[in-house]
This record gives C-alpha cells, structure tokens and sequence, in this order.
C-alpha cells in the first residue's frame, strides 16, 4: 500500500493505492470508484512498471493485477495518482514495502516522467494533517511552494523529482541496472535537464528529515491517518 495525494471541495485528502497478483492470465482489474482518467493512469503505471523490471514478465503474464483505491463509494479521477500507482505496483513486484509516512502526487507517462498537478497547497496541508513526513511532488510545481504556509513546509520534507525513477530509488524498490534500462522510449538526456553532481539533492532546503536513513527508520510506522469523505476525489 502507497500513499497519494488528492484534491476535494472540501480541501486535500490522502488516498491510499493498493494491489496485488492473483492467478490468471495478464488481465488488469481496477476498483474503488475510478473515473476513465484515473483507469488511464493504472494502464499507463502497468505498461511502466513492466519496462522497469523486464525480470517480472512472465509474473505479469501469468497473473492477473487487482488495483484498488479505498473508500469505494467515493468517485475518484484524474492523473495525479501516476506516480502513486507506479511506486504501489513498484513495491508489489519488487517484495519491498514502501515507508508508510511517505507521500506523493504527480502525472506520469510512459518514459516516466513527472509532470505538474493541481491543488497542492491543499495536498500538502493534507499530508501534514495526516502525520506525513516525506512528499514527492512534481518539480514543475515548485513555483506553488509559496502558496504553501510556512508551518507545513517546515513539517514536511518536499522533495521535487522529474522522473518516477527517483521515487523508486529513494524507497529502495529500484536497483540502479533497472532504473538504467528504465526509459523504453530513449528519452534524450538533454529533455530531462542538467544532471546534480553524485550525492547532490533537489530537497527543498529546510523540510524535516535531512536523510533518508532518518526516513528509513519510519518504514514500520501506521499508514498517516485520512478522514471519512463522501464528496468526489479529484486526483
């Protein structure tokens, strides 16, 4: 189970992302009240995943994949749960669970690539409320940070990424010759911008934790606490 960010009209929400392998023959089955663009975004997470780890092709094949998102009478869509479900299948197929305070909220695409959400401002006070430690938010959506109040940046570790394979890496579920294979369209290293120098970050200076041992020892800690909803979930 991985966590995610979403947005209401009544503020932001957290949302949990959970799968799992049964017998069958490849067939993809979603749940939860999931509107066509969030059903995109499963499809879009599978066919990734799938290039990530090549090793888990006949897993794939002969399983069918059960993604389900909590609270199955509440209607959810859109894309920001991208990057959610691809760490959530990540962590399935990898055997490694996730860090249970941490959080994230991006689109992604086929290459992996994060791209900018909406309501983040909103997202992250959820996160905060919900006892969440550590975001990883789209870095094209850097520029919201200062609509963002000074408490919950100081109460939360913001992490930017460009590519879901830092995600993936930062949890442990990616070892470094997949993430090396990780881009089956042959993305120009140009498109994905200056590279930092080795043991560089792009942490936003001054967001909790300063290292990932420090995170690492949260992994056993109780998913960060939701709230009953009833309206419709934007993603």
């Amino acid at each position: 189970m991985v966590t995610g960010l979403a947005w209401t009209s009544a503020g932001g929400e957290i949302l949990y992302i959970e799968s799992i392998f049964t017998k069958g023959n490849g067939q993809l089955r979603t749940t939860g009240k999931l509107g066509d663009v969030m059903k995109e975004s499963a499809q879009i997470a599978v066919s990734l995943v799938k290039s990530l780890y090549p090793d888990q092709a006949k897993r794939f094949k002969e399983h069918d994949l059960h993604i389900h998102v909590p609270e199955g009478s509440v209607p959810k869509d859109g894309p920001s749960a991208g990057v959610t479900m691809t760490t959530a299948l990540s962590s399935l197929v990898s055997g490694v669970p996730f860090p249970a305070d941490w959080a994230m909220t991006g689109e992604v695409s086929l290459r992996g690539t994060v791209t900018a959400i909406g309501g983040l401002p909103e997202k992250l006070l959820a996160a905060q409320r919900a006892g969440v430690k550590r975001v990883f938010i789209p870095e094209e959506n850097l520029e919201d940070l200062r609509d963002v109040a000074e408490e919950v940046k100081k109460a939360i570790e913001i992490i930017p990424v460009r590519e879901v394979t830092e995600v993936l890496k930062a949890g442990g579920l990616l070892p470094e010759k997949n993430a090396d294979a990780a881009d089956p369209q042959g993305t120009d290293p140009k498109e994905k911008g200056q590279e930092e120098e080795p043991g560089q970050s792009r942490k936003t200076p001054g967001r909790g934790p300063k290292t990932d041992a420090e995170a690492d020892e949260k992994k056993d800690k109780p998913a960060p606490r939701g709230r009953k909803r009833k309206e419709p979930v934007s993603i």
